[in-house]
């Protein structure tokens, strides 16, 4: 068997708040999540350790923090629950600490979310002792249910104390490759509407754990099946039903949870290519990566066809959705406190979705039709590339054949190559300024400036113009056009 132990960069941190508390006399216990990995051989990038002690936590991790020269900050008042976050060298270390929720240890742990999560270790032990298997203090069975692949509540009332926990149920089971047993699913179900007046960051944060796992799809398709999807996101009652012509197989619901799942067997595909496993990792805000932004991409990028349906006779269309579905992306954006940077990029991933499909229907692929779709998708032009296979391979209507689905990813992967060789390029100079406009031609400041040098920006980019000589012979052709 396996010894059980902490690594040794862990144990230095224990040590260090081990000989804190011992100097102030207080008993400390690890419990939750970082012996749950422990025994199921799981390492994190970003370690964190949950402690909890008799009382008094949040005066202890506040005294700690300063004696650890790190970020204090505190999580619920009302059930002492402190946050430490330290900065090594690659990584960040966060250490909770929480009063007993119950008057002793044993009643303590019977209030954790889940039966994985109640296993206690003090905290002595797991500094000094080399095989931790025997001194873990195991009283609801969290052994039995790891080694079961289980998901299953501490007590009934789980739900009830914190709504949560419903979602993070869901999200433990994806990221783990855990099933939730019967009679959590049928709690979650019952407690379902509680979820409602959770915190939109708690539930954003759970939200991107599942987008973040490789069992997204299944686990929405689950939380759909229990209707617990539609509390977090109402919207998307208005996407069932909706038929989309001949050309789809599934309503605008189906079709996103298909395209989730598209997008998770395309991740498979890609996994061995090191620049688009790079671009999929790359942190967008926090610890969310582009990877789970892009899936929450795919779960937006039809939101706007239930305000865009119109009919034309026999012909079911959906013109100008992708705009329709900005506005709800906002609010949905807003509603769960996202970053600027993440915003910015679902803008995009939505506005432009369809384009790559359009690229793919004409039959020549110009110059200028690139440069303007690398122009306009700016950071997230592989996003969108990635999205538009996903999206089309979620399509099987009797209308779509395998010659329109082999030429639209025939143009999609060799806009991807193109996308990789560009970013290698150096950039190209500018020819000229707006100083050099503004000198050469007489003008005032105005948006007209802007207008010339972009489309001098995407002569150059083509290969229609070269020098300077050649920029200002555009300029003055566009600026004699404006004067017609």
């Amino acid at each position: 068997m396996q010894t059980k132990t902490f690594s040794l960069q862990d144990k230095e941190i224990l040590k260090e708040v081990l000989l804190f508390a011992k100097a102030r006399r207080a008993k400390l216990y690890l419990v939750g999540g970082s012996l749950r990995d422990l025994f199921i051989g799981r390492r994190k990038v970003n370690p964190d350790f949950d402690f909890t002690l008799k009382r008094n936590a949040i005066a202890f991790g506040r005294k700690l923090a300063k004696e650890m020269a790190c970020g204090f900050v505190v999580l619920d008042e009302e059930h002492g629950a402190c946050r430490l976050v330290l900065k090594l060298k690659n990584k960040i270390c966060t250490l909770d600490f929480t009063d007993f929720r119950a008057p002793g240890l044993e009643k303590d742990l019977l209030h954790r979310d889940f039966t994985i999560n109640s296993m206690a270790l003090e905290l002595e032990k797991a500094v000094n002792q080399e095989d931790l298997s025997g001194s873990l203090i195991d009283l609801y069975g969290a052994r039995e249910d790891l080694k079961a692949k289980l998901i299953r509540v501490a007590h009934k009332r789980s739900f009830v104390e914190d709504p949560l926990r419903i979602l993070r149920a869901f999200s433990f089971a994806s990221m783990l490759g855990f099933e939730v047993d019967k009679e959590t699913l049928r709690l979650a179900e019952k407690e379902k509407a509680r979820l409602a007046k959770v915190s939109f960051e708690r539930v954003r944060d759970e939200l991107f754990k599942i987008f973040d796992s490789d069992n997204a799809f299944e686990c929405f398709k689950k939380l759909d099946e229990l209707k617990i999807i539609k509390i977090i996101f109402p919207e998307i009652e208005k996407m069932r039903g909706i038929g989309q012509g001949p050309y789809h197989h599934l309503d605008v619901w189906q079709h996103t949870l298909e395209t989730i799942k598209q997008l998770e067997f395309l991740y498979l595909e890609v996994k061995d290519k090191p620049d688009i496993k790079s671009f999929l990792d790359e942190p967008v805000s926090s610890e969310r990566s582009r990877r789970s932004l892009l899936k929450f991409g795919a779960f937006l990028h039809d939101i706007g066809k239930p305000a865009a349906l119109r009919y034309e006779g026999e012909k079911t269309i959906f013109h100008g959705h992708e705009r329709l579905g900005l506005d709800l992306t906002k609010d949905i954006c807003r509603r769960l406190r996202l970053s600027n940077d993440e915003i910015s990029a679902l803008h995009k991933i939505v506005l432009w979705h369809l384009r790559p499909g359009y690229m793919a229907d004409n039959k020549e692929l110009t110059p200028r039709a690139k440069f303007r779709y690398f122009r306009d998708t700016a950071s997230e032009a592989l996003s969108v590339l990635l999205l538009s296979v996903a999206d089309q391979r979620a399509t099987k209507g009797p209308l779509t054949t395998k010659a329109s689905r082999a030429n639209h990813e025939k143009v999609v992967f060799g806009l991807i190559k193109e996308y990789f060789k560009k970013a290698k390029e150096e950039k190209l100079p500018r020819l000229v300024t707006g100083d050099d406009l503004i000198k050469a031609f007489k003008l005032q400041p105005s948006p007209l400036i802007g207008k010339i040098l972009s489309e001098i920006e995407e002569a150059h980019a083509i290969g229609k113009i070269k020098n300077k000589q050649d920029a200002l012979k555009l300029a003055k052709r566009c600026i004699n056009s404006k004067k017609k």
